[in-house]
């Protein structure tokens, strides 16, 4: 007898039942090294975790890709604005390059713009992100200082039209993200 096998994705929110399999994940995606499941713990445990931006995609029961969405600050001289920054994404390496990620992605911009936040910004390769409607940051005065990346790099994607006219200022990842 030939079964059949569904590859039907689901998006959904993580929740606590997901946890270890979500670090497994997050492990074989980055070269087995636990830097990025601890990033999302350490993420998980403060005071930027939205819950419903920490997003699974499942096929038949098992989760092969997660997105993590979290609050930031930009700063700008006297005025601060809560953005959202994108950290880390992983998708089951076997499972790569198959669209999983962009869909998770573009969930997650979904989400962000229901949940009012206006732009969300990124460190990533570059010539993945901009075809999911992220371009390069500094050329509309937003500014990282954190981390020393290249402009092509450090990216941002605006979710609610007209934000980039309204905020500038620097990026500052919380403490979250430094061990």
């Amino acid at each position: 007898m030939i079964h059949e096998w569904s590859f039907e994705m689901i998006i959904r929110t993580e929740n606590e039942r997901d946890l270890k399999e979500v670090f497994d994940l997050n492990f074989q995606a980055f070269g087995n090294r636990e830097d990025e499941s601890k990033l999302v713990e350490r993420v998980r445990e403060s005071e930027g975790f939205i819950p419903e931006l920490s997003l699974v995609a499942e096929m038949n029961n098992k989760i092969v890709g997660h997105l993590l969405l979290s609050k930031a600050k930009i700063e700008d001289q006297n005025e601060e604005h809560t953005v959202i920054v994108l950290a880390p994404i992983a998708v089951k390496p076997d499972l790569q390059k198959q669209g999983i990620g962009s869909s998770l992605i573009k969930e997650g911009i979904k989400r962000c713009k229901e949940l009012g936040y206006d732009l969300i910004l990124l460190i990533g390769h570059p010539s993945y992100y901009p075809r999911l409607g992220f371009q390069p940051a500094r050329k509309f005065g937003l500014e990282l200082k954190q981390f020393e990346v290249p402009d092509e790099v450090f990216m941002v994607s605006e979710v609610r039209e007209g934000a980039l006219h309204k905020i500038k200022g620097e990026l500052k990842y919380p403490k979250a993200f430094f061990s």
